[in-house]
């Protein structure tokens, strides 16, 4: 009974705790931070996006070496005409190719043996880039311009890019009997398998004479060309005016060093301009492959040409390193692209 007598207290005195909570104003805790203003308001974040790594610079292109090109030229000051004499000389570059890394093979044809090898690229769907210079001569002279030059430099494009991995396929060719009529690259150009998947040809007939006189240079016949010099100091590349991407690789990849450069696209295949068509890039160009000839323009300077006295003694070693340096970065620019694009210069 006693309970029933103390609950109204009870209740009133929880009423009135209850009213003084409503009325007092709430305390605000000193853990709790103030509001932030506009200005140190944090950033949203947004999710973290990884990019891809950088492709690694292409490293520069290998230097040539003076004392190789000439080397080679004077393994080769003999004559190369007679059946005996073109096989020493086949085996002569036998031996340079095997020495740098290379297998070359021989590719007989009817009247003579070219000399082939290859050195396959990263990416079998890249194509293939060929290097190529003729090693016969005419009778009774040792060549040395005439092509033990152009020889010099295809074996330096084996000794330095051998062993680069390229995504394209480095090919090398060495014909036989290119003085007889282009003998040896009209053969090559007709087996289909020669040609499969090439992507241009680079040609070097005659690289390392140069005259510093005046007017030592001719013009050729039939038309004019605005030289880059009044001497003969420069180097000429002619290529097929329907394919000017192989011209414009040479124009981009100029080295210091280099001799001064006139690039040379000739119209309708030469069949108006024939003096453009004596040496082994012509079975290329009617077989529709982009191909160039690299010259010192041979009997437009050199007094010496199909002469007993083409001798080793007779070439400018600097103007023919120059050549190389050039041919050795255009032909690594052209590798290190995959092949393509040889028109997107």
């Amino acid at each position: 009974m006693g309970r029933v007598r103390w609950l109204p207290l009870v209740v009133l005195s929880a009423i009135a705790i209850a009213l003084v909570i409503l009325i007092s104003p709430p305390r605000l805790s000193t853990s709790i931070p103030p509001p932030l203003s506009p200005l140190s308001a944090p950033t949203p974040q947004t999710p973290s996006m990884s990019l891809p790594d950088p492709p690694l610079p292409l490293p520069p292109p290998p230097q040539v070496s003076t004392e190789a090109l000439m080397g080679t030229v004077q393994a080769l000051a003999y004559e190369r005409y007679h059946t005996t004499d073109r096989q020493r000389a086949r085996d002569d570059l036998t031996a340079m190719l095997q020495a740098a890394g290379w297998t070359p093979q021989p590719q007989p044809f009817n009247t003579g043996i070219n000399l082939v090898a290859q050195r396959l690229g990263t990416d079998p769907e890249a194509g293939s880039i060929l290097v190529a210079a003729h090693y016969d001569t005419v009778e009774h002279s040792p060549g040395a311009d005439d092509n033990a030059s152009g020889v010099a430099v295809v074996v330096e494009v084996a000794r330095l890019l051998g062993d680069r991995p390229t995504p394209c396929t480095l090919q090398l060719a060495l014909f036989d009997q290119e003085e007889a009529g282009l003998l040896g690259s009209f053969a090559y150009t007709e087996q289909p398998d020669n040609l499969k998947n090439l992507r241009g040809v680079i040609v070097l007939e005659m690289v390392g004479y140069a005259c510093h006189t005046l007017d030592c240079q001719q013009q050729p016949e039939g038309f004019k060309v605005e030289l880059p010099s009044d001497r003969g100091d420069f180097v000429t590349v002619v290529g097929d005016a329907e394919h000017p991407a192989l011209l414009q690789a040479f124009e981009h990849n100029q080295p210091p060093q280099a001799p001064p450069l006139l690039t040379l696209p000739v119209p309708f295949k030469g069949l108006l301009t024939p003096i453009v068509l004596r040496s082994d890039h012509t079975p290329f160009w009617t077989q529709g492959v982009g191909a160039v000839m690299v010259t010192d323009t041979a009997f437009l300077r050199n007094p010496h040409y199909h002469r007993p006295s083409d001798t080793p003694s007779t070439l400018d070693a600097q103007f023919l390193t120059g050549v190389a340096q050039m041919v050795v970065n255009t032909t690594t620019a052209l590798l290190d692209r995959g092949c393509d694009p040889i028109g997107k210069y």
